[in-house]
């Protein structure tokens, strides 16, 4: 019995590089099947670069950049002129009225520009500009902060005094607050990109948006102080269990082990009294 072998087609094609002669800086890889005419190919190159079949001038060059042949025959298919994998087909565009003409394509410096000054911006019925400043949140504003006011300012709560309120057109529009923090944690003394809004310590100053300012009662935060005291709260006792301390030396009815268990608490909290039990000394206070 015969037996059948399936025919798979050949594949002819080759990948070419696409150059043009009013572009410098367009290139294109394309696969083109060797086949169709060169009238075909114009057609498939007019979609990528602009220029007219019948304005269109092609040449095959090879990967060195040499001419190899002028494709001037539109019947001719592209195998007789024998291209390879990497060989150029350079688009020579032989229309002066041409779309591709004059650079204006590729340099961006030779077309006319509309430019909007700001005064001219800003009198328009509406623009982002007005939309963002009608979304900002109500708190935003800068009208209920005044200079010598406490606040807190996040993210992190850090606490200080309001001591600029105003625009800052060097850091960007609209109303910035500048702020000294208690502590160490700004970025300068005041003076931003050369202008000075304010003085205060090195390190302690900050401008923020004023949506990041809540101003009010807020007292400088003691550094000793324990995050569950308050002020009209009463002082936290704490108990060590029995037995937790080794009898040691007894100096004036204390032994030493807790006179030196008192002093490490007490260095870290002097907000804290320890009530401490000991088999031998009994109850201190």
């Amino acid at each position: 019995m015969a037996s059948s072998k399936l025919q798979l087609p050949v594949d002819d094609s080759v990948l070419l590089l696409v150059t043009h002669s009013n572009l410098s800086t367009f290139a294109a890889d394309i696969r083109v099947s060797q086949q169709p005419t060169v009238e075909a190919l114009k057609d498939k190159l007019w979609r990528k670069t602009g220029t007219a079949v019948a304005s269109m001038r092609l040449q095959l060059r090879d990967d060195t950049g040499a001419k190899v042949a002028d494709l001037d025959d539109d019947a001719a298919p592209l195998a007789a002129y024998g291209p390879y994998n990497g060989y150029r087909i350079h688009v020579l565009d032989l229309d002066p009225s041409s779309l591709t003409s004059g650079g204006w394509l590729e340099d961006t410096s030779l077309v006319d520009k509309y430019k909007m000054s700001d005064e001219a911006y800003d009198k328009l019925h509406t623009n982002f500009r007005k939309f963002k400043e009608k979304m900002a949140p109500k708190n935003s504003t800068s009208e209920d902060k005044e200079v010598g006011d406490r606040c807190e300012v996040e993210p992190g709560a850090k606490r200080g005094t309001v001591k600029f309120v105003g625009r800052a057109e060097a850091l960007g529009r609209g109303f910035w607050v500048g702020v000294q923090y208690d502590e160490p944690l700004g970025k300068h003394d005041g003076m931003v990109k050369g202008i000075r809004f304010f003085e205060c310590p090195q390190g302690h100053g900050a401008i923020v948006r004023p949506e990041k300012v809540k101003v009010g009662g807020y007292p400088e935060r003691d550094p000793f102080e324990e995050d569950e005291i308050y002020a009209g709260k009463p002082r936290r006792s704490t108990a060590l269990p029995t037995g937790w301390l080794n009898p040691g030396l007894l100096v004036g009815g204390c032994s030493l082990n807790v006179l030196h268990t008192l002093s490490v608490a007490m260095l870290m909290s002097s907000a804290l009294y320890l009530t401490v039990y000991h088999p031998m000394d009994g109850w201190l206070l």
